[in-house]
């Protein structure tokens, strides 16, 4: 069985988290419908914390010996997922879900841009290109327009560069600093964010239902920051980019089996082309492999 690059790994990482991450938020979704949001944010953030901790301890990634350096750079990409989740949330609840879609889309070029930028990372053309031709796919998918963009969709720009900035992080880490721990840190500000939103909110009971709804969006959100702070450890930038794409492909499938949305002709076309973008970056990756052996 042949052993898998650190681009590979990174890339099955990187469709993990996304894929994860979008199950969270169609969990949100369901559970918003019966709970005020910033509730759901701060339950669902204490459960992760909990998890995360029992998690660290188990797998023995409780580390307080790590260098101050390390420290200040875990802090900042915890900052970042806090600011980037505030600002994200604010913009969903003032603007359409489409238009705030196609800005998050940008994100893989963000990211592989500023990695080439700051860390010098190699972005050829190929990469470059797949990353392009997977956001023309994207477009088709959402297919943006009608609802003119707002003064919100600033706040969607402002949490692009959160993210960007917050990925960019973790490769200034040292190697060996736990992902748990660094999972773990994000999900206590994350939490903390969302206390300070329920204080301000009306609470709802909260039934059996919505408990198990909630339940299940703690456990892919866990999963959707371990895998992230672990594909961000592995492999190239530019390489594992465009597998951010995924979050779309989920939510079309979660779109069709659990909200009854069917995708029309271009989203087909446009699912299509994010595939064939991912199975080509594949592929390459595959043939550099071979030529170097």
């Amino acid at each position: 069985m042949p052993i898998l690059s650190d681009n590979m790994r990174g890339a099955f990482l990187m469709m993990g988290a996304m894929g994860a991450y979008t199950v969270n938020d169609a969990f949100m979704k369901i559970v918003a419908a019966d709970l005020p949001l910033f509730q759901a944010i701060m339950l669902r953030g204490i459960g992760a914390v909990i998890c995360l901790v029992l998690l660290c301890r188990l797998m023995g990634q409780f580390r307080f010996d790590l260098p101050r350096r390390d420290w200040w750079w875990i802090a900042l990409r915890s900052a970042c997922e806090m600011a980037g989740t505030y600002f994200f949330i604010t913009a969903l609840l003032h603007m359409p879900i489409a238009n705030i879609s196609a800005i998050m889309q940008v994100l893989p070029l963000s990211v592989a841009l500023a990695a080439a930028f700051f860390l010098r990372e190699p972005l050829g053309w190929r990469r470059l290109t797949a990353i392009f031709v997977g956001f023309v796919g994207v477009l088709l998918i959402i297919q943006p327009g009608g609802a003119a963009f707002n003064s919100f969709s600033i706040y969607a720009l402002i949490t692009v560069a959160c993210i960007t900035l917050r990925d960019l992080t973790v490769r200034r880490m040292s190697p060996d600093v736990p992902p748990l721990l660094v999972a773990l840190a994000a999900a206590v500000w994350v939490a903390i964010l969302g206390v300070f939103g329920a204080v301000a909110t009306t609470w709802e009971p909260m039934t059996v239902t919505a408990g198990l709804q909630l339940a299940g969006a703690t456990l892919f959100l866990i999963v959707g920051y371990i895998f992230s702070v672990m594909a961000m450890q592995r492999g190239e930038i530019s390489f594992i980019a465009p597998f951010r794409y995924t979050s779309l492909l989920v939510a079309l499938v979660l779109g069709v089996v659990i909200f009854g949305e069917w995708p029309d002709t271009l989203t087909l076309i446009g699912a299509g082309i994010v595939v064939a973008t991912g199975l080509f970056t594949l592929y390459r990756e595959a043939q550099l492999r071979t030529h170097a052996h």
